[in-house]
């Protein structure tokens, strides 16, 4: 279940980006897979369709129906946002700092790679050596 707290969350964030409820267009269908003769009898699937910008969401995460209406509702609302702020939208920014943590990653990588080919050249190095003693 989400709280009301989770839900009045969603509902304000629509409205600051000019999402309004008379703007979408929503359809429940039947899901599919798990949830048993649930699934079979009720329509817990959640489709909606944002008509000015033309995005469809299809949820059925969930077996409830309410939970569904929610979650399709909150993703609509990051894919709107991604749309209008672009650069600035929160799912821009996440992947961002996703992005760069796998460069910083992949830098040590290198280095580390590069460290333990000098180490083996010097193993290889030190094998060829013959000291020759004075007798």
């Amino acid at each position: 279940m989400i709280s009301t707290s989770k839900e009045q969350v969603i509902a304000e964030r629509m409205r600051t980006l000019g999402i309004r409820e008379e703007d979408i267009v929503e359809k429940f269908v039947r899901s599919r897979g798990h949830g048993g003769q649930n699934v079979n009898k009720t329509s817990t699937c959640v489709y909606l369709r944002h008509v000015p910008t033309g995005i469809e969401i299809k949820m059925q995460r969930d077996r409830s129906q309410y939970v569904n209406r929610i979650l399709a509702r909150s993703l609509l609302a990051d894919k709107v946002e991604a749309l209008v702020l672009g650069e600035e939208s929160r799912v821009r920014q996440e992947i961002e700092r996703i992005r760069r943590q796998k460069k910083r990653r992949s830098r040590r990588a290198k280095e580390k790679i590069l460290r333990n080919k000098k180490c083996q050249s010097v193993k290889k190095g030190l094998r060829g050596m013959v000291h020759e003693t004075d007798e």
